[in-house]
């Protein structure tokens, strides 16, 4: 007797392999590995994980915004997708920009991982660091929205993966840094974890904690292997963060907060800017049925653009 997943092996015999892009730090390869473990499910074919370096890769001293902003992490990863390279390209969401690639498709997600933010150091907690303590994060959203808990500590900018990242709170080049509790989960680096903050208390970025898998819109072969492992909270939750972004029309230097979640029939948004210079908030949360996620989304974007009046732009 025939199964829904011999069916599905049948169905992809004319193709050998399936070929994942991703970049080559330590972490987007635990991304892609978690990927293709999924999809081996569906499909009985060889998968391969190709390491594509990436601009932002090969420039860990300056800020992204800078050097062109969210795309230097996967515009060559998609050129990639685009030459048929590649059939699939697994990135971390809040990497991405808000608008997909023309004949890219970004639709398809892994269920989201925890969204909050973190804080190592050397065993002291944020509220207890001293007085001038160095504190690297390469997000003025991270930045602004600690200033408005701790303004006597002192922020700097921090680049490079995440191992770079402790190791230079190990040299005491900071006295903390902050990085999103997925990614340290996913290195099983926990015991690193020093404090964690809340989403009520530091709203993330869009899409963080997603991982998010994108291919060429026309793919129909690969579209309907990765709706197989797609978790459909997380697409609602993704394409409703990454709304108020588009709508917002920030770039890379745009202190902006977005988390999105689900209770029962429910969906809660709440959204938090901040002006360039970081003086002044921004904050809007509410909630909808699930069917309107987009309009909430829309609803709220628009608020804050008409509150801020243009002062997050630069």
């Amino acid at each position: 007797q025939l199964n829904y997943k011999n069916v599905i092996e049948i169905y992809f015999m004319k193709r050998d392999n399936i070929i994942i892009g991703s970049r080559g730090s330590k972490l987007a390869v635990i991304y892609a590995e978690k990927v293709k473990s999924k999809l081996s499910k569906f499909y009985s074919g060889k998968i391969e994980i190709k390491k594509i370096t990436t601009t932002g890769d090969q420039n860990q001293s300056e800020r992204l915004s800078s050097m062109g902003g969210k795309g230097l992490f996967s515009t060559n990863i998609e050129n990639e997708l685009l030459e048929n390279k590649i059939d699939i390209a697994v990135h971390a969401l809040k990497d991405m920009p808000s608008f997909d690639t023309k004949g890219l498709l970004t639709n398809c997600y892994l269920k989201r991982n925890s969204p909050n933010e973190i804080l190592i150091s050397k065993n002291i907690k944020f509220k207890d660091l001293n007085n001038g303590s160095v504190i690297g994060t390469s997000s003025f959203r991270r930045e602004f929205q600690l200033k408005n808990i701790r303004a006597d500590l002192v922020y700097k900018l921090i680049r490079g993966n995440v191992d770079t990242r402790i190791k230079k709170l190990e040299n005491n080049e900071y006295d903390a840094i902050i990085l999103s509790k997925a990614g340290i989960e996913s290195l099983n680096l926990q015991s690193k974890i020093t404090d964690e903050f809340e989403v009520t208390k530091l709203v993330p970025c869009a899409g963080q904690g997603i991982i998010a898998i994108q291919c060429n819109e026309n793919n129909q072969d690969i579209l309907r292997l990765i709706e197989k492992i797609n978790d459909t909270q997380t697409r609602i939750i993704a394409n409703t963060e990454r709304e108020v972004l588009r709508i917002l029309e920030g770039d890379c230097d745009t202190a902006v907060g977005v988390f999105a979640s689900i209770k029962k029939d429910k969906i809660e948004l709440t959204a938090e800017l901040f002006s360039v210079d970081g003086k002044k908030r921004f904050f809007m949360s509410e909630n909808e049925n699930i069917e309107n996620h987009i309009v909430l989304a829309k609803r709220i974007a628009e608020d804050l653009k008409k509150q801020s009046k243009g002062s997050y732009k630069g």
